[in-house]
């Protein structure tokens, strides 16, 4: 586990130290100009929609019958952004993931593991299909677990699909460019629940006012870190265990 905090402490070193302040604000920005205008032009629909779903899970006569016009207003200002707030955060991750991510990790395999052969067992569209993957599991988890707000219990949602979707999305990313296919799998399978914490970690960031804004760079750091160094790992113990069994 202490490959983790290793992981996340290198990330907020290398956070502070980029240059480039757009590159850490630009994929955010757009995300939220984006859904935001998709909000603001499909307002009334959205909201005949969510108290469609209301409906169906029992709670729409609830919402119908409040009396206090700024109330009703506030919840419904609050639902949409229950609803554009989780598709801002996956656009942001896909953006990071797809179009940020060679060039951090040129930055972090430069610096710190300049030894590391590349192996390319990733490629642009395996990231774009584990992208999708990742951002439709996101979302069923939030559709899915939709009636727990109801009952005070929603607060779990977010930090549960942060830490899915960060691991999901990232782990893959980190290691394409330099680990090989088995070698992807391998350094997942055996760091299954390391990636969770570090995804879980990393999603915290998400909801603290002004860091938010480098949460997505940070996390795609953190999952370089962590990779890369899982997967340094995995070659030195594999030419141990050559070594020794040819002796």
């Amino acid at each position: 586990m202490s490959s983790v905090f290793i992981a996340i402490i290198s990330a907020f070193r290398d956070l502070f130290g980029l240059r480039v302040a757009w590159i850490i604000i630009w994929p955010l920005m757009l995300s939220i100009t984006f859904w935001f205008g998709i909000g603001y032009v499909f307002w009334d629909e959205l909201s005949v929609l969510m108290y469609q779903a209301f409906d169906v899970i029992g709670i729409g006569e609830r919402l119908a019958s409040i009396q206090t016009p700024w109330l009703a207003s506030s919840i419904q200002f609050f639902l949409h952004i229950l609803i554009i707030g989780p598709l801002i955060i996956i656009t942001t991750l896909m953006i990071t993931s797809i179009f940020v991510m060679p060039a951090l990790i040129k930055l972090v395999a430069d610096r710190n593991y300049p030894e590391l052969m590349r192996e390319n067992g990733g490629g642009v569209t395996g990231s774009v299909v584990n992208a999708l993957l990742a951002s439709g599991v996101f979302i069923v988890i939030w559709i899915v677990t939709l009636p727990l707000w109801a009952i005070g219990v929603g607060f779990v949602v977010p930090f549960v699909a942060a830490a899915f979707m960060n691991q999901q999305l990232f782990r893959y990313d980190a290691l394409s460019e330099h680990a090989n296919k088995q070698e992807i799998k391998a350094v997942v399978t055996l760091n299954k629940y390391a990636l969770w914490v570090l995804g879980l970690l990393t999603g915290l960031m998400q909801f603290v006012p002004v860091l938010n804004f480098f949460a997505p760079i940070f996390t795609a750091l953190a999952f370089i870190h962590f990779g890369l160094h899982q997967l340094k790992f995995l070659r030195l113990k594999n030419q141990t265990d050559t070594v020794q069994s040819h002796q």
